[in-house]
């Protein structure tokens, strides 16, 4: 259970190989943390990046985990429950990118970006949710992003999920306060990590460190949704209301 500064004992990471997650996991690592989880598909990356965090009195366990196949998350989860106790944070950082404004034309691809990114998603926070709700304790950070503010033709379908996401993590948020269970929706704008490798940054690019001392602070506060950076829960106040023709000029990557 997290201490009165609000250090996590046990820490569960889907998408164990995310950088953004990685990030946020290490940010939050104290000398309370005793036990990190490594949910993750690619479980042979996900033993290096668990090589990068072991040390003295810290377990790293890598767990195999396929956010393509929710039928499965919940045996997940309440197998590392019933392995390791009580669980103080579970982040949700596992998305598909897809191939841009080609994933809206190829019919495969643009199922398999909104299965992974909502449907299995939600799975996940389901099964998460359940876990600690029945605990009556435990934080969820939910990775959404700026992109599902308001969804842009150059990937409308990795938009569309983030949109969903974000609105489904917020409603069961509200469910879970009731049982003492704490949910953050992180906000990021582009983020130069593995993900987005290739990409032209977007304006006001980040760094997965960026995000995570953000999201850690946001978490310590208690805060319902973080944005990062700052700045761009004001510009998407603006974006938000701007007419259609206008906003499809606008160079936003």
């Amino acid at each position: 259970m997290d201490n009165a500064l609000h250090e996590p004992q046990t820490i569960v990471l889907l998408g164990g190989t995310s950088d953004i997650g990685l990030a946020i996991v290490r940010e939050l690592l104290s000398p309370t943390t005793r036990v990190v989880v490594l949910a993750c598909r690619d479980t042979a990356k996900g033993e290096v990046a668990a090589a990068g965090l072991r040390r003295d009195g810290l377990t790293v366990d890598v767990v195999e985990f396929d956010g393509a196949t929710p039928a499965t998350h919940q045996a997940v989860m309440d197998g590392i429950a019933a392995r390791h106790g009580d669980l103080d944070v579970v982040i949700l950082a596992y998305a598909l990118l897809g191939s841009g404004q080609a994933t809206s034309r190829d019919m495969a691809e643009a199922v398999e970006v909104a299965h992974v990114n909502f449907t299995g998603a939600v799975a996940s926070l389901v099964a998460a949710g359940n876990v600690l709700r029945a605990q009556r304790h435990g934080s969820i950070v939910v990775l959404s992003s700026v992109a599902g503010e308001r969804v842009r033709g150059a990937n409308a379908v990795y938009g569309a999920t983030k949109a969903g996401l974000d609105g489904f993590a917020q409603g069961l948020g509200d469910e879970l306060a009731e049982d003492g269970v704490h949910m953050l929706v992180v906000r990021p704008g582009f983020v130069r990590s593995a993900m987005t490798e290739g990409l032209p940054a977007a304006p006001f690019a980040t760094t997965p460190e960026a995000v995570a001392t953000a999201a850690v602070k946001g978490l310590r506060g208690r805060r319902r949704t973080v944005w990062v950076p700052g700045l761009l829960r004001f510009v998407f106040m603006a974006l938000r209301h701007t007419p259609g023709p206008v906003w499809r000029r606008l160079p936003l990557g």
